[in-house]
């Protein structure tokens, strides 16, 4: 990534020649003494690199100092993964060998040939870094050090979020409403642009507009969708189908995707909104229009867009120009952003300091926002005087005048967030980004390093992920019913700073591409047909590439194509195929050796895995969902002691006991749509570091396997849409299920009765989902005892009369929801005195409620990315 990652890159880098310093079979090379010259270099420069990074801008020689070394310490570090990635082969052959002693293995083996090899790469680029270092002493630089504890910074909620942030835009949504309801327009459709910089509210004018009761009531159909860059033809008429839910997932051409929407829209009044348009192309624009000529007079289009340009090319009437705010609405929005409530009544001083911080946003409610939470519970005026009199307020009136503001937030952030951030443009822009992928795709890069204490790899990047959330530069996120973060967006111009402060590192490509920076080392594909083509001549030398996507699906795609695809780029450590079709694997992907995240979701061509994949010992993240053909794991899978998700469709009858036997750091797994599966096996007891086991849609599945009761750090267990399963536990009582804290149970048609053996998670369960299981007759008396229970939904559980006794002493039940249910809804509905004792400390009650209490769907399920795995985890009945 760019130059201000260099501290945090050097960082990993010292941490893997430590780590490497007192490995046995690293010792046993014995280039200790390279490693050791090679890490006082680096910790040299390291020192320096914070004051580097704030002259980077005043002095270019500095800049190119800093390129030179951001490109070497890339080096640095794929030579200490090479060196680690050798030693774990080697242990993992000394294992399989049955040989505990490293001497015996070594007495067979010829370690001088690699010890040469390596000795001799570590001397190379260490020379390379002393002439770096060299340079760095005519720059004079100050050492600086830094605190980069996560756990110190992360505020779980802030009043910004809160839907009261739209303020001052009352007068504006009055009068687009009117353009809207008027009926003196010549034309048949009138197309009413909203124009406006980046961040001033566009979108959110639009909503307004969009949920309006007069607008709501006049016209007969309202469709929205985000055009964003792309305004390619069929993918617009596609989502304008969807929004209009007029058409299910086939995949149809172009002309029977205009017959279904003029179908549709046929002699109806209609409102169709598009938000956030590029295109400057007039045909582009007037190809869409006549597929959407079919709608009564009176039909509107609402579109938002940046672009005068484009208003002129689309508009029916001049465009309604939104402008800034003013400063007290502004102050308004700023003040619930940095204080808590009435706070600001105690500190005056920062409260005139913040007067002058907001009256230089331009009237940018972004700007606001992200400036406000950036002060938020800091009380130190000089905290709050750097803000005011930073430089970088003075920016000249562009398009981006957002972006500096933003880049100052981005600037106070410690140096691990802001590679975390900026590999967030990897994302297409207004796409949902799936946290639980995101932190996956951190941990490949090698962003999130283990900390002292208990914290997993997923746990610190969840943090940084909350981090990043209360500094505003995550929005409109959406919550599982257990609280989890399951997606969440970036603002476009959020996504446009990302991109910035990626530098060359990032590059959006195709097959047309002729030139491009040898920096390049994230790739996002964009080509929407790759049928019969080749892999581009001018990425093969991009031999430096770590991650490799493609942005859309795209189709088929040849075995010469993946094969020069992966023998160009051998540093991947992330290469996400998924929602692509080919048959086979190259045996080449084995020698990718620094791979720990391979996505091939939706592919619904191939049949099998090479086993070569097995030689992929960093292995981390491994996705398979979507994969209906799959016959079978690789034989030698165990090997990927490595992984910790395995998110898993195959036409398996039983997962393979020696395949877990081997996948002892698994984390989490994901198994949905097996529809041959029979048995999950005993090899389930291997998985003792497993934390999270979802399973879905799985007819034949019909009990959990004995091996169940080893899983003692279980954590998060999910079960819905499998129609034989019993939820029993075989054999003795299952005592290892004690850590379990989120149970969702749903679609079991079977269950009649919670079992005992989940009472051991009595002290730990916090959210219980209890939803469409017909035959449940009782909740186990057990429940009571649940002293930690924060959350407890019972859904469609028509013959369900009871809740268990003692429902009084659960004080820690902040929610109650019972929808479906005729008897429980009789017994504790209406505030009935006999039973409402047994539960009226709960703040919040729904009982047959049109309250959605449960957001593990989500109402905008067209924005979702197609390759985001979470998505495939919901039930087709019940997306919207």
């Amino acid at each position: 990534m760019a130059e201000t990652f260099l501290f945090e890159i050097a960082a990993v880098a010292l941490r893997k020649i430590a780590a490497l310093s007192v490995n046995e079979i690293v010792l046993a090379w014995g280039v200790e003494s390279e490693l050791s010259r090679l890490e006082n270099t680096v910790s040299a420069i390291r020192s320096v690199l914070l004051d580097a990074d704030e002259q980077r801008l005043k002095k270019q020689q500095v800049n190119d100092w800093l390129e030179k070394l951001n490109d070497v310490l890339y080096d640095v570090d794929d030579l200490l993964d090479d060196i680690a990635t050798e030693a774990l082969r080697w242990k993992v052959e000394i294992g399989q060998s049955k040989r505990k002693e490293v001497g015996n293995f070594f007495s067979r083996s010829n370690p001088l040939a690699f010890r040469f090899t390596m000795s001799h790469k570590i001397k190379k680029i260490r020379e390379r870094l002393d002439d770096i270092d060299a340079d760095r002493r005519s720059f004079h630089f100050v050492e600086q050090v830094i605190d980069t504890q996560v756990a110190n910074r992360v505020r779980e909620t802030h009043s910004f979020v809160c839907a009261s942030d739209v303020i001052g835009r009352v007068g504006d949504k009055v009068k687009i409403v009117e353009l809207l309801l008027r009926l003196d327009c010549p034309e048949d459709i009138s197309v009413v642009p909203i124009v406006g910089l980046g961040g001033l509210g566009k979108t959110t004018l639009a909503k307004l507009v969009y949920n309006d009761e007069r607008v709501v009531g006049k016209f007969e159909a309202r469709m929205w969708v985000c055009v964003s860059e792309d305004f390619e033809l069929k993918k617009v008429t596609e989502k304008i189908i969807k929004s209009a839910n007029c058409a299910s997932n086939v995949q149809l051409d172009l002309d029977q995707l205009q017959t279904c929407l003029r179908r549709h829209l046929n002699s109806k009044k209609f409102l169709l909104v598009l938000d956030d348009v590029w295109n400057e192309d007039p045909k582009k624009w007037k190809d869409l229009r006549e597929l959407l000529s079919g709608g009564a007079k009176g039909s509107k289009i609402l579109v938002t867009t940046r672009s005068g340009t484009v208003a002129s090319i689309m508009g029916t009437i001049p465009p309604y120009n939104l402008k800034g705010l003013s400063n007290d609405e502004c102050f308004s929005i700023f003040v619930k952003c940095a204080f808590k409530e009435g706070q600001e009544k105690e500190h005056p001083k920062l409260v005139e300091i913040g007067k002058v911080i907001v009256s230089k946003c331009g009237g940018i409610p972004l700007a606001v926002r992200t400036l406000g939470s950036l002060l938020y519970m800091k009380t130190e005026e000089r905290e709050w005087l750097y803000i005011k009199d930073n430089d970088m307020w003075k920016i000249a009136q562009k398009e981006n005048d957002i972006l500096p503001i933003l880049r100052l937030s981005y600037d106070q952030m410690p140096s691990h967030l802001k590679q975390c951030f900026a590999y967030c443009c990897n994302f297409p822009k207004d796409y949902l980004i799936p946290r639980e992928e995101l932190i996956n795709l951190w941990i490949a890069q090698g962003f999130i390093q283990p900390a002292d204490g208990s914290l997993q790899l997923e746990d610190i990047g969840n943090l940084y992920f909350r981090d990043l959330l209360s500094r505003s530069f995550f929005h409109d996120v959406d919550e599982t019913f257990d609280s989890e973060i399951l997606t969440c967006k970036m603002h476009d111009l959020v996504h446009d700073l990302a991109r910035s402060v990626a530098g060359k590192e990032f590059s959006i490509m195709n097959c047309e591409t002729k030139v491009i920076s040898e920096r390049v080392r994230h790739g996002l594909f964009c080509e929407e047909n790759l049928s019969g083509k080749e892999f581009p001549r001018s990425l093969r030398e991009l031999e430096k590439m770590r991650s490799f996507s493609f942005s859309f699906k795209i189709g088929p795609i040849s075995k010469s194509f993946l094969d020069a695809l992966i023998k160009s780029f051998k540093c991947l450590r992330v290469l996400d195929l998924s929602e692509s079709e080919f048959e086979e694997l190259p045996n080449s992907i084995g020698t990718l050796n620094h791979l720990r995240y391979l996505g091939l979701c939706q592919n619904r061509c191939i049949r099998e895995l090479p086993n070569s994949i097995c030689k992929l010992l960093n292995m981390q993240t491994l996705y398979l969902f979507g994969c209906e053909q799959l016959q079978d794991l690789p034989k030698d899978i165990d090997k990927l002691g490595s992984l910790r998700h395995l998110y898993l469709t195959s036409q398996l009858t039983c997962l393979p006991e020696k395949a877990l036997e081997g996948l002892t750091s698994l984390q989490s797994l994901s198994i949905l749509q097996c529809h041959r599966l029979e048995s999950l096996s005993e090899g389930m007891q291997h998985l003792t570091a497993l934390r999270s086991l979802h399973i879905s849609q799985c007819p034949r599945l019909a009990s959990f396997p004995n091996s169940i009761k080893c899983l003692t750090a279980l954590e998060k267990l999910w079960i819905w849409d499998c129609e034989l399963f019993s939820l029993n536990f075989p054999g003795e009582e299952s005592t290892g299920l004690r850590s379990i804290q989120s149970l969702l149970i749903w679609g079991l048609p079977n269950l009649v009765v919670l079992p005992d053996e989940l009472q051991n998670a009595a002290t730990s369960l916090q959210y219980l989902l209890i939803q469409d299981c017909p035959s449940l007759k009782d909740l186990p008396k057990w429940l009571a005892r649940c002293a930690n229970l924060l959350k407890l939904e019972v859904v469609n559980c028509p013959i369900l009369d009871y809740l268990p006794e003692g429902m009084n002493q659960l004080t820690a039940l902040r929610v109650l929801c019972l929808k479906g249910c005729p008897g429980l809804s009789k017994r504790y509905g209406n505030n009935r005195r006999v039973w409402w004792s047994d539960i009226s400390h709960i703040p919040e009650i729904y009982i047959d409620s049109d309250k959605e209490v449960s957001s593990f769907i989500r109402h905008e399920m067209d924005d979702v990315a197609p390759w985001a795995p979470w998505f495939d985890l919901i039930p087709d009945r019940y997306k919207r």
